[in-house]
């Protein structure tokens, strides 16, 4: 398998055989999907795509008339700086417009505009008040020992499934008041959600939307009966306070509740998870990076976590639907067509940055969409994720500044998340 090393932004694919709806294009090593992108950025920043065909499922979906991709960061720079054109309501996480029962269900926040999307940010952001805060960055520095002491003692080889998955996942858990009695639950159903159908997460013969709908419904049985719980017996946590909460005489509803929760343990789970795997195939390609921030951690702490961000690009892309005609960047637009915002290539434009292809952990400026592009969407937990990050590395480099990759990593094959499956490691 090619590595990040290996990139070649400078090979020319041909346009016409690229197809960012067929899961054989995201199956591709890094190398060829940048060489793919970096064609797409300099031949056809705005191009068209058929919707996806997903296959095993006995669940009709619709299939719509396609979507452009937007490969330039100053094009997702305008989507996403426009949001009464550029809308997220119709849905942000698939390109096919699917029933807003199942849009709410699954992406919820995300997938709404204003004054709806406010209301709850507004709610979801009040909960997060300067004690919670507290007592989740207090969790971040214990759930980073107990999972290194737990990898050490053990040492399975795997970085994802030893370190890279359960921390941000426990954090979370803990954040919500999740019993550790649901923690391999919760991990399971996260991963399918965002699997795309990867055969290993999702074995072949099993019906991909049914495992999805599953998934979900069981993350969403886990916090409607917390929920229930913590409106009776609140205590100092995530989910006392946001089935509490009470903005201007509005509250979270019952669903509003479980979809944000499905949305942090996927979302905000998969964004760390990835971003700490790729760190550390990264040092694999570029040991230098390596010895330089163990030699000077805190001085290098802040820009070496974005550098990671973008260099991984957890999400690679996020959906939007046109509310108007608009012309971007002299490509004419049409109300109701559909446009998703590559992250994964906005991080890599080369009129934004220098050498993009290098991972360089005191790049300045970085102004990398890895939490999104700013407007009223831009991530709610970009401070806790980069937290986590600076945290884990932190204690790695402190305790084992050797720890390294001794293998190539395992692509999920997925168009949405930039996911390492696994990671083959030695302290």
């Amino acid at each position: 398998m090619a590595t990040i090393c290996q990139m070649t932004p400078e090979t020319r694919i041909d346009p016409s055989t690229i197809d960012l709806s067929d899961v054989e294009f995201w199956r591709q090593p890094w190398s060829y999907r940048e060489a793919a992108f970096a064609t797409l950025r300099r031949e056809a920043p705005i191009s068209f795509y058929d919707e996806p065909v997903i296959e095993g499922t006995s669940i009709e979906l619709p299939r719509g008339a396609g979507y452009y991709a937007l490969t330039r960061h100053r094009d997702v720079a305008s989507a996403s700086r426009h949001p009464d054109i550029f809308l997220s309501g119709p849905g942000a996480v698939s390109q096919m417009d699917l029933p807003p029962e199942m849009v709410e269900y699954f992406s919820g926040m995300i997938s709404t505009d204003n004054p709806k999307h406010a209301r709850l940010r507004r709610i979801v952001s009040n909960a997060f008040n300067p004690r919670n805060v507290q007592s989740v960055e207090d969790s971040i520095e214990r759930v980073a020992d107990q999972v290194l002491t737990r990898a050490m003692a053990n040492g399975t080889g795997d970085f994802v499934t030893d370190i890279a998955a359960p921390f941000p996942l426990e954090i979370i858990c803990t954040m919500m008041g999740v019993p550790p009695s649901e923690y391999a639950t919760v991990l399971k159903c996260s991963n399918i959600i965002l699997s795309a159908g990867d055969p290993e997460l999702v074995p072949e013969g099993t019906d991909p939307i049914l495992a999805f709908l599953e998934a979900g419904g069981t993350l969403t049985a886990i916090m409607e009966e917390l929920g229930a719980y913590r409106r009776e017996h609140p205590i100092d946590d995530i989910t006392s306070a946001l089935v509490n909460a009470e903005i201007e005489s509005e509250k979270l509803t019952q669903q509003e509740l479980a979809s944000f929760f499905v949305l942090l343990v996927t979302a905000g789970n998969e964004t760390t998870r990835t971003a700490i795997a790729h760190a550390l195939n990264a040092f694999r390609e570029f040991p230098d990076q390596q010895r330089r921030w163990a030699d000077d951690f805190e001085g290098l702490a802040k820009t070496a976590t974005d550098e990671i961000v973008r260099w991984a690009s957890p999400v690679i892309w996020m959906r939007r639907t046109l509310a108007q005609d608009h012309t971007l960047s002299g490509f004419d637009l049409k109300a109701g067509d559909k446009v998703l915002l590559f992250y994964n290539s906005a991080n890599r434009d080369e009129d934004v940055f220098e050498n993009p292809y290098e991972f360089d952990l005191a790049r300045t400026p970085n102004e990398h969409y890895g939490f999104g592009a700013p407007g009223p969407h831009f991530c709610l937990g970009a401070h806790l994720a980069r937290r986590e990050i600076t945290v884990m590395w932190r204690e790695l480099l402190r305790r084992s500044p050797g720890v390294h990759a001794t293998g190539a990593p395992s692509q999920l094959a997925s168009s949405f998340v930039n996911g390492i499956k696994h990671l083959p490691y030695s302290f």
